[in-house]
């Protein structure tokens, strides 16, 4: 990194219409130490679009949704890689960069998906229905990946299932996004019961209530929403589909059907847009912040460590996805 790090006066010009000045107080310290030492370790930051605006706009130098940080993740020069985002993530980085240091800032920063399913699991399922495609979401663990054909993620499931030619496929752990990739592909899809705890929690009933109270909205939903709130909404697709519709589309009101933080994110790129916020947050995305970045850069802290025969296997399954 060369030139004049930026002043914490110029990031606030940011994210102002979104922070508070008393609440930005109590940030600039660590983001002043944190661009410092970027610099001073070689370091970047990747953060995904859940994160909130003072390390989504302020700190991290590549930003985006599972699939554009897994993409992104294998262009990275910097020696030491900070995941501002879930632990399955910072796995995912360090897959495609088994050479590089994997931060990740706190290691409670789970995910309830993940959680749902384990290696054995996928094995048993395996056997269960022999010669059936495996297709995993990348919102799992290494041991999950490994036991899978292919990963995949809400922005390119659908292509994912179609590129294996099969008229019945086993695609994991995530009940939701399967049930309404079965709906657009034909394709029969056995699915896991597992679920995101933050887009379970819509219901059809939020959308109505939502279009009662705001004539004219716009309904964004993600696909880990269940198949009756996709039904209901205008549009469905990953985060960086999303920010592409409002980019495209520029509807004058919209709400996102999604993590709480990514409307702020996206809010501050169209001011001219209002935005509908019904705030359902990520516990584990919440769990980092600046001070646990800060702490992750000072002391190398939580370095993402992979077994070398898991990784391998694993990588497969990313670096196939990748190629779709």
């Amino acid at each position: 990194m060369s030139g004049a790090l930026p002043s914490a006066a110029s990031l606030y010009r940011r994210v102002w219409r979104v922070i508070p000045p008393g609440e930005w107080a109590a940030f600039s310290d660590d983001i002043e130490a944190i661009l410092a030492l970027k610099r001073e370790r070689n370091a970047v930051i990747l953060a995904h679009n859940y994160q909130t605006p003072e390390i989504f706009h302020c700190v991290a130098d590549i930003v985006g949704d599972s699939l554009a940080l897994a993409r992104k993740a294998m262009t990275v020069e910097a020696q030491v890689i900070v995941l501002a985002g879930v632990h399955f993530m910072a796995e995912t980085a360090k897959l495609l960069n088994p050479d590089k240091t994997v931060l990740i800032p706190d290691l409670d920063a789970g995910c309830s998906l993940a959680d749902s399913i384990t290696a054995q699991d996928v094995r048993l399922m395996r056997q269960r229905y022999p010669g059936v495609p495996i297709v995993t979401y990348v919102n799992t663990s290494a041991e999950v990946k490994a036991e899978s054909d292919i990963c995949c993620t809400s922005g390119n499931a659908k292509a994912v299932v179609e590129s294996l030619g099969a008229s019945r496929v086993i695609m994991l752990p995530d009940e939701y996004l399967a049930h309404n990739i079965a709906a657009q592909t034909g394709v029969e899809i056995i699915a896991w019961k597992g679920h995101c705890e933050v887009h379970e929690r819509f219901t059809p009933a939020d959308i109505r209530e939502l279009r009662e109270s705001h004539p004219g909205v716009t309904v964004l939903a993600h696909p880990e929403c269940p198949p009756d709130v996709v039904a209901e909404a205008d549009f469905s697709g990953s985060t960086a589909a999303m920010c592409d519709y409002v980019e495209m589309q520029k509807p004058p009101r919209v709400v996102l059907m999604t993590e709480c933080s990514m409307s702020d994110n996206v809010a501050l790129a169209h001011p001219e847009i209002e935005f509908i916020r019904p705030c359902n947050l990520c516990p584990h995305m919440k769990q980092i912040t600046l001070a646990n970045i800060r702490m992750a850069l000072e002391q190398n802290r939580h370095v993402v460590t992979l077994e070398p025969a898991i990784a391998g296997r694993a990588r497969l399954a990313v670096e196939r996805m990748l190629t779709i």
